[in-house]
């Protein structure tokens, strides 16, 4: 199959704001074997799903493959926690890929870039220095994961009048989600099964597995080449690198000048802090043996409890801390969902103390967990949306806040290797400092300024407004 992927692509709003039949007409009629007029359901699902499984891969999957592996701790923690740079640093480049190509060209080749560098980790899996070699190939895997991010949203909000992205937000949010169930569930399950079953070393269960996640994302390239729309051009399309400079300095420039702009993004930094420490060292708690204050649990039951449990009580979660925002506003329910994701952090502490025997004890304290963690991300993922981003740059101010939110994984996992040794690896401390760790964010929540009156603001003139869905929050 053949695609010119390069072809400019047509507004797809009329200057009303609604969809334009005649935009759509015309981009039908382009020689690409793309057709321009998709039904939603055809491409949202495939796109999200494509999004969900390498940020997962990357930022939580890795830690595993390592502790299989025999990597110590700490050094996982060190350096599987700078694989979220991309996502830090994402706003720095974002406003430079408009110029070249169209969103859809982005997102179809950092799927394929993807497909080879997955590839590429699991033939590095063999050899002495895997470690280093897969660390690089799991960073392109996250530089590509993040750009895909930036222009997939990009596709989703310039494609679809604000009607339309309202309906679909809920399934974008799901497929997302699903995407991080295949990746932290089913493959981590996967890998426990052959590795058990059939007596398989780690090293060619892992090689496996990483086939399989680059044979997924060379799958959703193929698909997408033939279903996923251009997307909107940017005002600076076609136009040279020295253009898209000026834009981005201008959309640095009025994010620091909103009002309570540091406040508001101290709020983003911290909100997360203590939920930063466990979610790097959770999985290594749960697969750790009881000798080393771990559950000893192995890769099949982590991949039942953490993944598919966890991701469903997540889902479970988000759609609660929805339904709360909607009835009581953002405003009156920001401080309460920020207690329901800090407050269950108390579970960790609970099972590195009590040590439990029992799986479905374990699980259903993870899942506990798990659902404050859903029903909190959604008072983090709506202050972005309603009070960082609104404006004219509305989609690269509400990229530049979740790269705030990826610095708090950044930094936090890069630390919790240090936190961990200076407690004697000792998880029952350890767990004990990340209940210390989630008070500023409680109290931050409780001061948090809301300087925007949500409904007053007006879509820029990037005409990229418009919320970026429920992936965000994760």
């Amino acid at each position: 199959m053949s695609a010119d992927l390069s072809t400019t692509a047509v507004p797809a709003h009329a200057a009303d704001g609604t969809h334009s039949a005649h935009a759509a007409d015309a981009a039908g009629s382009s020689t690409t074997d793309t057709p321009m007029k998709r039904h939603p359901l055809s491409w949202v699902p495939s796109l999200y799903l494509a999004m969900g499984l390498p940020n997962v891969l990357v930022g939580a999957v890795a830690a595993i493959l390592y502790k299989n592996m025999g990597v110590s701790n700490e050094d996982i923690a060190l350096y599987t926690s700078q694989m979220y740079l991309p996502w830090v640093l994402k706003p720095l480049w974002s406003p430079l890929l408009e110029p070249y190509k169209t969103k859809r060209w982005w997102v179809i080749a950092m799927q394929f870039l993807m497909m080879a560098s997955l590839g590429a980790v699991a033939f590095c899996l063999p050899l002495d220095g895997f470690f280093r070699a897969s660390l690089a190939f799991f960073w392109i895997t996250g530089f590509a994961s993040a750009t895909q991010d930036i222009v997939a949203d990009g596709v989703f909000m310039t494609t679809m009048p604000p009607r339309e992205q309202a309906r679909y937000a809920g399934l974008q949010g799901m497929c997302w989600n699903l995407g991080a169930v295949v990746a932290s569930g089913l493959l981590v399950s996967l890998t426990g099964w052959l590795h058990q079953s059939l007596g398989w070393s780690w090293v060619h269960c892992w090689m496996a597995v990483m086939i399989g996640a680059a044979g997924m994302m060379g799958g959703f390239g193929l698909w997408h080449l033939r279903v996923l729309p251009p997307g909107a051009p940017a005002a600076v399309h076609g136009k040279d690198l020295a253009t898209a400079m000026v834009s981005l300095r201008a959309s640095w420039i009025t994010l620091f000048q909103k009002p309570s702009i540091w406040m508001m993004l101290a709020v983003v930094f911290f909100y997360r802090f203590g939920e930063g420490f466990i979610e790097k060292f959770g999985p290594l708690f749960l697969l750790d043996p009881r000798s080393a204050g771990g559950l000893g649990l192995d890769n099949a039951a982590l991949g039942h409890i953490y993944g598919t449990a966890g991701t469903v009580a997540f889902i479970a979660g988000a759609f609660l801390g929805g339904f709360i925002a909607a009835k009581m506003t953002l405003r009156r329910s920001f401080f309460l969902l920020a207690i329901a994701l800090n407050l269950p952090h108390l579970t960790y502490y609970y099972l590195s103390h009590a040590l439990p025997n029992d799986l479905w004890l374990i699980g259903a304290v993870v899942a506990i967990e798990k659902f404050g963690f859903g029903m909190g991300s959604v008072g983090h993922m709506l202050y972005m949306m309603q009070q960082i981003a609104p404006g004219p740059f509305k989609m690269t101010h509400y990229a530049m806040a979740t790269g705030v939110m990826a610095l708090t994984k950044w930094a936090t996992g890069s630390v919790s290797g240090w936190v961990y040794s200076a407690v004697g690896q000792q998880y029952a401390s350890f767990f004990g400092l990340v209940l210390l760790f989630s008070i500023p964010p409680i109290v931050l929540a409780w001061l948090a300024p809301f300087p925007v009156a949500v409904g007053t603001d007006d879509e820029g003139p990037d005409g990229q407004g418009g919320s970026g869905g429920g992936h965000g929050a994760h």
